[in-house]
């Protein structure tokens, strides 16, 4: 009797066991589903499909790796640091070419800080500039057009540099909002209160209102030095202007972003309550995207090298995680100032790479950037899972001296303490 119970558990216990390694009803299927299953999920798979608008890559329209080509028809006077072009605004289309303005700078020497700046030698890569403009028929062969903007007369503000300009068309006509510099850059916190000028042509001529448009905030808030990038697109029957600004002192500022409203050109702007509305991010890269606005957010803040969502324009979320994003962006956004209820995203744009040969000589050059962040297009190329980079890149990004010194500090004392 004794050996038939003994059996019988054995016997029992058995089968538990291999129960317990069988594959249940609640385990995760083979084949990834579309939807979210309706069984307990861990935190990373909750994540997986709450957090982003597919469960893979491939099928998340905001996720897309971005290919950079160089600009032609531009001159750099050999990238001695005389000349530079940067922070390029939105590309719209008009007159049947492509049209885009940017930062420019041609000075005697390149940048020496704002110590050593003069009326004629610079503080930074932005100082002493003008907003110039280029056109083209393909967007990869660009024709310099010349000035757009001009530095105005002292005392008007703006009289020391005009820079970061991005455009809004409203009602037929076009309008250009810059970062206006009465001061060296670097003197005190890059105080720079936005500025616009007005036009009935993208060729201009310009009309400076000589006013600022979006105020800095008042004392001892985050956007009190510095309202840097502004970037302007419909949306909900208003303009909804974008910005960066930098605070929490040097030298660990922190750079997030706001909103300012306003149902005309020339204002009032009013700022979000809810400002900054996204933490991270160096430049201002926005456009309608379904109902909504996405945001590109490169570097700086936790939340940098992602793309975000927004179904109100002010509350976003993570969309996707991205790698070489492109800095200081200026989409080409064909429904950027239509008031879309259905935005379409973009393919291309300009953007810029800074102190391109070392900062001896620093300054910024434009390029091309590709990528399929739209509805329209699928591009299975666009939606790879990493880059890869040679091991030279990798040991480029090598230990400076201290880090070095540091690490053969730590082998003495080991060396040390055997003995």
């Amino acid at each position: 009797m004794k050996t038939y119970k003994t059996l019988l558990l054995v016997a029992l216990t058995s089968g538990l066991f291999l129960n317990s390694c069988q594959v249940t009803s609640q385990s995760f299927p083979f084949k990834l589903p579309k939807e979210k299953p309706n069984q307990p999920l861990s935190r990373a798979m909750e994540r997986n499909y709450d957090n982003y608008m597919a469960p893979r890559p491939e099928d998340n329209e905001l996720y897309t790796q971005f290919k950079y080509t160089e600009i032609k028809g531009l001159d750099y006077s050999n990238h001695d640091g005389t000349i530079s072009r940067r922070d390029p605004s939105k590309v719209i289309f008009e007159n049947g070419k492509y049209y885009v303005w940017y930062t420019h700078r041609q000075t005697e020497t390149p940048p020496k800080g704002a110590k050593l700046s003069t009326e004629t030698i610079p503080s930074a890569d932005w100082d002493l500039s003008e907003i110039w403009y280029a056109t083209s028929t393909d967007g990869f062969t660009w024709e310099e057009q010349g000035v757009a903007i001009p530095r105005p007369p002292k005392p008007n503000l703006g009289h020391r540099s005009v820079s970061t300009a991005d455009i809004l068309k409203w009602e037929g006509k076009y309008y250009m909002y810059y970062q206006g510099f009465s001061e060296a850059s670097g003197l005190r916190g890059d105080d720079c209160p936005v500025l616009m000028s007005y036009s009935d042509s993208p060729d201009g001529p310009w009309t400076a209102t000589n006013e600022i448009v979006i105020p800095n905030g008042p004392k001892d808030t985050w956007d009190q030095y510095s309202i840097h990038d502004p970037y302007p697109l419909v949306y909900k029957g208003k303009i909804y202007l974008y910005y960066k600004s930098d605070f929490n002192e040097k030298p660990n500022l922190v750079r997030m972003q706001g909103l300012a409203t306003a149902e005309s050109p020339f204002g009032p702007f009013t700022k979000n309550p809810l400002n900054p509305v996204l933490t991270s991010g160096h430049e201002t890269t926005l456009f309608p995207f379904k109902e909504g606005i996405a945001a590109l957010t490169i570097r700086d803040g936790n939340e940098h090298n992602t793309i975000q969502f927004s179904k109100d324009g002010i509350n976003f979320e993570i969309a996707s995680l991205v790698e070489l994003m492109p800095a200081a962006a200026g989409p080409y956004i064909p429904d950027a100032f239509t008031d879309t209820k259905d935005g379409r995203g973009i393919t291309w744009g300009i953007s810029h790479f800074t102190s391109y040969n070392g900062w001896a000589t620093n300054h910024a050059i434009l390029a091309r950037f590709d990528c399929d962040l739209s509805l329209d297009v699928n591009d299975p190329a666009m939606k790879k899972h990493h880059v890869y980079h040679s091991p030279e890149v990798f040991f480029k990004q090598g230990l400076n001296p201290k880090q070095k010194a540091r690490i053969h500090e730590e082998n003495q004392k080991l060396q040390n303490n055997r003995k």
